[in-house]
């Protein structure tokens, strides 16, 4: 049986419930943050290829909603070039796959100089993903980096997800 979070999930990412995100983005809100200034709230891009498929980046629904709620400026700050899907893959097979593939945005390194900036993602699996996007927010120069995520998917439930669509 299947939690519903990971439902949740699933449907925002895969079965094109985009309207998911209001509700899903509203429970991340709700978690009270310190923020030592004025954060910038910077969606976890996908692949464009991806982008395409589904109509819109999950992660970037949620953060809309996110800073609208806390007031913060969205700042498409990231983008991934290229890159293959994560699922299926083991946790040494994440990493290899997001290996240096984020990059800051051209131009966009001054919206993130020296901030707080909130990396907003649908799900944490295994970290590589994160890992990945601080380092490229980190060469940007963002001050501080925090990680938000509307759930964490548990290391063993990895081999067991459901096929993805298409």
């Amino acid at each position: 049986m299947e939690s519903p979070a990971d439902a949740l999930v699933h449907a925002l990412k895969y079965g094109g419930w985009r309207s998911l995100g209001e509700m899903m983005g509203s429970r991340m809100a709700s978690v009270s943050v310190p923020f030592q200034g004025k954060p910038v709230a910077v969606p976890v891009p996908t692949t464009e290829q991806r982008r395409r498929e589904r109509g819109y980046n999950q992660a970037e629904v949620l953060a809309r909603v996110v800073a609208r709620l806390w007031g913060v400026p969205l700042v498409e700050a990231l983008e991934r070039p290229g890159g293959r899907t994560q699922v299926r893959l083991s946790s040494q097979e994440r990493r290899s796959n997001v290996l240096g593939s984020f990059t800051l945005r051209p131009g966009l390194d001054s919206l993130i100089r020296g901030r707080e900036v909130i990396l907003i993602d649908d799900v944490l699996t295994t970290g590589a993903t994160a890992l990945s996007t601080v380092r490229a927010l980190s060469k940007g120069g963002a001050g501080s980096i925090h990680l938000l995520t509307f759930a964490r998917a548990l290391p063993f439930a990895t081999e067991e997800r459901r096929p993805t669509p298409g």
